[in-house]
């Protein structure tokens, strides 16, 4: 991938006016949890934003990866470890805030919140900015290898359930994002309450099942990167990743729409660390630190000083930033009613086993 090369010790020196708080009133601990290959990590000469974080602050991260926000909800829910920081999607944070899990945020000590384009603020799922910061934004679509599937074929959902690339597709192995290309392909509103719709989509599913080589999560990279399979529906930064390492991949929205997400920091109700998570929160936003995560993600972001900046690798990049007359149909995920949702999840088990 395409990065810029950063100096951390000019990154060091340009973050020392980005830290909100004297660091020593901070707690010297935090435990952050985040999606898997969620953040930059010194790879490729890119910044490795928690050494940076640790080295200017003096307090140490505790770094933990989740998979899906349904796992990172029940370990939240469960207790045993507790996180002082999270990254979910807005659906979830939408569910926490109703269960009065998130902690209210100072946002006196989150001056870099001025970089948040007023495009992701009020959003549906936090509507009064309490409890949320953007931390990305992107779209899901068809990855696929263009030797082996036809663009034409990539133009729908239904590709999924093709019969020729039996063997090397692979579906989502979360409900939320499996449920959606069933969806899109039966017309259907990605919250419905309506049990038969999810019925339909369950069967439509299990009628592709056997055409799969599998269901994956961050497992996509490796089996795009080497070939090992052909089509995936996955996330539109993601995709670009997996792009720059296998020149024979190329990506696509299908025609019948997708899922919208946006993933914001919050801070848990039981965090233990909360003036340490503002700073390392408005650390996050600042430019060089999110240019930075932008660039070594790939994934679109909600900050208007990466956006506007020409030497941002993804400047104007028309699969992160798609002009408005190619921007697909989208809909936003929300928190839907506790029995909708037991019912779905009942069904995917249903899915898996089938």
């Amino acid at each position: 991938m395409k990065k810029r090369v950063f100096s951390v010790l000019l990154a060091l020196v340009l973050m020392l006016c980005a830290v909100p708080l004297p660091v020593h009133a901070a707690a010297n601990e935090i435990t952050v949890y985040n999606w898997g290959q969620y953040i930059s990590d010194g790879t490729d000469d890119s910044l490795d934003v928690i050494k940076a974080f640790e080295e200017e602050t003096g307090i140490k991260v505790n770094y933990l990866t989740f998979d899906s926000n349904e796992s990172m909800y029940t370990k939240l829910k469960t207790g045993g470890t507790t996180f002082d920081v999270i990254i979910p999607s807005d659906y979830m944070i939408a569910k926490l805030i109703s269960e009065d899990m998130l902690e209210p945020l100072d946002f006196a000590n989150i001056p870099n919140y001025e970089y948040i384009d007023e495009a992701f603020r009020n959003q549906a799922y936090d509507p009064e900015n309490t409890y949320s910061v953007p931390y990305t934004w992107g779209t899901v679509g068809l990855i696929y290898n263009k030797n082996y599937v036809s663009d034409e074929d990539a133009e729908s959902w239904s590709c999924l359930w093709n019969s020729k690339y039996q063997g090397k597709l692979l579906m989502f192995d979360n409900p939320r994002d499996a449920f959606m290309t069933a969806q899109m392909i039966l017309g259907q509103d990605l919250n419905t309450t309506n049990k038969a719709d999810w019925d339909a989509a369950a069967e439509l599913l299990k009628t592709g099942k056997s055409n799969l080589q599998d269901y994956v999560m961050d497992e996509v990279f490796s089996k795009m990167e080497t070939g090992e399979a052909s089509i995936a529906p996955y996330y539109a930064g993601d995709c670009l990743t997996m792009m720059d390492v296998n020149k024979d991949l190329k990506f696509f929205y299908p025609e019948e729409g997708t899922n919208i997400f946006v993933d914001s920091i919050c801070i848990p109700k039981n965090a233990k660390n909360v003036e340490a998570a503002l700073m390392y929160i408005n650390f996050l936003l600042e430019p060089d630190v999110a240019t930075a995560n932008a660039e070594c993600l790939g994934y679109a972001s909600p900050n208007t000083a990466v956006v506007n900046n020409k030497d941002y690798c993804y400047y104007q990049n028309e699969v992160l930033y798609p002009a408005e007359t190619a921007m697909p149909k989208v809909q936003y995920y929300h928190d839907i009613d506790t029995d909708t949702r037991t019912y779905y999840e009942k069904l995917w088990s249903e899915v898996k086993l089938h």
